[in-house]
């Protein structure tokens, strides 16, 4: 997952910068600002290595180039000068872990690569190391995780897909797996290859990390949501967009489900512009799927409803499109809560397979 704010216009920052022509590759939109001679051939010699990078050639200060490259939010910011200037720049800018960029600092010798900020879910160490090797450089890596080999829990949660419920929590548990070496997993998904510095526990309430869409009683684990479950609807015609959040959220509540596990929404393609759903997943940054009645009716062991049949030719909606929706590569969903119905709005719950990787 990207957690960074894209410019409006990647290509107009470039072009009001240097004229630089937009670069198609899927690489990190990179800034790169120098002051001295020295290191404005550095920038030069970066700038072809690197793809997707441009150096700031316009007559601002240095400060004032870190700023509007912040503004704009470029995925990482190379600064080769002291750091000292790069730390006073950086002074009223940072604001979030998940969503600053990453910013590194070189000498104009190009002899160290400094991982400054947002070296985790940013990539600052990632493109440090990069940095290095075509350089041939030494990287400057201060993360406790890094430098001693355990799991980055932010990044394992961003490699997997898995939202952090309290980042207070995340960093909690991120140093004691540092200082003891090792942190029990309680997981209601299945593991591809366990971490080494990780111990699967059998109870929940025991472990340090629980990785589960599951309503959890107050305790001092971390909790990663897997954003497994897909939500079927279906609705009468000018269904408004609280019902919607009514039933959806009542369903959970009931089912002991975490409302931040929802992966998705699916439904049948005569709702595509049904404007009540449209903006309850608009509302929910979620993506909606519609699919066919044929689609539909190829899934078996659902309820069938005489009524939806005749209304639309398939045999029901929520449930087969939950189902539909939480198709993986690794295979089929799985239904874990039948229909609903409400006044309005009918809901079923189905959930995907996932397999957590290191």
């Amino acid at each position: 997952m990207c957690y960074f704010q894209q410019p409006l216009n990647w290509q107009v920052f470039k072009l009001a910068c240097l004229g630089v022509p937009l670069d198609t590759t899927n690489a990190m939109k990179t800034a790169i600002i120098a002051i001295t001679e020295g290191g404005k051939n550095l920038a030069e010699n970066i700038n072809a290595q690197l793809p997707d990078s441009f150096v700031d050639k316009r007559d601002q200060t240095v400060f004032a180039k870190i700023i509007d490259c912040w503004e704009q939010g470029v995925d990482a910011i190379i600064c080769i000068m002291a750091t000292g200037i790069v730390v006073r720049a950086l002074a009223t800018l940072c604001f979030d872990k998940t969503k600053d960029p990453c910013v590194l600092v070189l000498d104009e010798k190009g002899q160290f690569v400094i991982s400054l900020l947002s070296g985790h879910l940013g990539g600052g160490n990632r493109l440090a190391k990069e940095l290095a090797t075509l350089l041939g450089a030494q990287p400057v890596i201060t993360t406790a995780s890094d430098v001693t080999g355990h799991t980055a829990l932010d990044l394992f949660a961003a490699k997997n897909s898995l939202v952090v419920e309290d980042s207070k929590k995340l960093t909690e548990k991120s140093a004691k797996l540092i200082n003891t070496g090792n942190l029990s997993v309680y997981s209601d998904c299945e593991f591809d290859v366990l971490p080494a510095d990780f111990t699967l526990a059998h109870i929940a309430d025991l472990a340090d990390v629980i990785i589960s869409d599951r309503i959890l009683s107050d305790n001092q684990s971390l909790i990663l949501r897997p954003c497994a479950l897909t939500v079927g609807i279906g609705c009468n015609r000018g269904t408004e967009s609280k019902d919607f959040v009514s039933a959806v959220s009542e369903i959970f509540a009931d089912n002991s489900l975490n409302l931040q596990s929802i992966s998705s929404f699916a439904s049948i393609d005569l709702k595509q512009d049904e404007q009540g759903m449209l903006d309850f997943a608009a509302a929910e940054k979620r993506k909606i799927t519609f699919y066919t009645k044929d689609q539909l009716n190829s899934v078996e062991g659902v309820s069938f409803s005489a009524v939806v049949f005749k209304a639309t030719g398939a045999k029901g909606v929520a449930e087969p499109a939950a189902i539909l929706a939480a198709e993986t590569p690794l295979g089929s969903g799985t239904l874990i809560v039948r229909k609903r119905k409400w006044k309005d709005v009918t809901v079923a719950v189905a959930t995907k397979q996932i397999r957590l990787v290191a």
